[in-house]
């Protein structure tokens, strides 16, 4: 585009004093003095080349240039307008909706609070509240979700971030290797090694789940190079088949202290003490594009999330 096309808001002024005849009104209209927009008219009349008003005591006219101008001005500005009312629809349409895409284990305890909160704080700034969509799977297909722009933002339990994301640790939690209580390690009086773990066939999630993946990273990273993890005796698809397989007796199993506290509290399960192997975890946010997630009700959600749990 040649540099003598004038500015949006220039051609709304000089439409302006052509609706009103005189560049007093005309700069009422915008809301703008009319020195500035007496301004504005002869930097525009620079730009496009040509007078554009013919002055007098009695007010401003356009001239016959200025009338073409003003006539393709105001196709511009129509046009223009229906652009920013486009934008307007597609920035309320996502604030008014937000795919997440969570990992089991943070979709079932964490997330329902930090929707919570965001609910609270749209209501408290006077938001329109946000309609959210909530997919739970294990944390590479979450990843994969967001990767391919089928959700806004993605929770996560891995320890490794698939290389197309962005991420940010909001959270920790950690494993706890846990049996049934007629199991004998419930009885257990000495603590296990990372040694005892990894010769244990476990009753363990989905290949791709964080939780699994945690355990294994740990157990590999404290142990010998070369170290061969026992298969898992059962894998299931959801953190309470796990529970529910432990507690029946399959086998043992490590799982998230937030999914297990209740079962602990309860007696239905038995935390078994391990001696030197780092289980805690970092939970991230993921997200697609840029250093920063989403702006809007993914980015509000995202800081929430990190504020520390009360």
């Amino acid at each position: 585009m040649s540099s003598h096309v004038p500015d949006l808001d220039a051609l709304q002024i000089l439409l302006a004093v052509d609706s009103a005849g005189s560049m007093n009104a005309a700069a009422a209209m915008v809301g703008i003095t009319q020195q500035a927009a007496s301004m504005r008219i002869r930097a525009m009349e620079a730009q496009v080349g040509v007078a554009l008003l013919a002055r007098s005591p009695q007010g401003s006219r356009l001239t016959s240039a200025g009338l073409l101008v003003a006539q393709w001005a105001g196709t511009v500005l129509a046009a223009a307008e229906r652009l920013d009312a486009g934008i307007a629809s597609l920035r309320n349409d996502t604030a008014a909706h937000l795919h997440v895409a969570s990992s089991v284990t943070v979709a079932e305890h964490l997330v329902p609070r930090w929707l919570v909160a965001l609910r609270a704080q749209q209501r408290s700034f006077g938001e329109p509240e946000t309609e959210v969509e909530l997919t739970a799977a294990n944390s590479d297909v979450v990843m994969r979700t967001v990767a391919d722009g089928d959700a806004d933002i993605g929770f996560i339990e891995s320890p490794k971030v698939a290389p197309a994301l962005h991420s940010r640790v909001v959270a920790q939690d950690r494993l706890v290797v846990v049996v049934s209580p007629n199991h004998p390690w419930a009885r257990r009086k000495r603590p296990l090694h990372a040694g005892d773990l990894a010769e244990t066939a476990f009753v363990t999630r989905e290949s791709g789940s964080g939780t699994r993946q945690a355990l294994e990273r740990a157990l590999l990273d404290s142990l010998p190079g070369g170290t061969v993890l026992a298969p898992p005796v059962m894998e299931l698809a959801s953190a309470a088949a796990v529970r529910a397989a432990i507690a029946a007796g399959a086998a043992p199993g490590a799982m998230s202290d937030l999914a297990v506290a209740d079962d602990l509290a309860l007696g239905r399960l038995v935390a078994v003490p391990v001696a030197d192997l780092d289980l805690t975890r970092k939970l991230r946010a993921v997200w697609r594009d840029g250093s920063q997630p989403p702006a809007g009700p993914a980015r509000s959600l995202v800081a929430l999330a990190a504020r520390p749990i009360r």
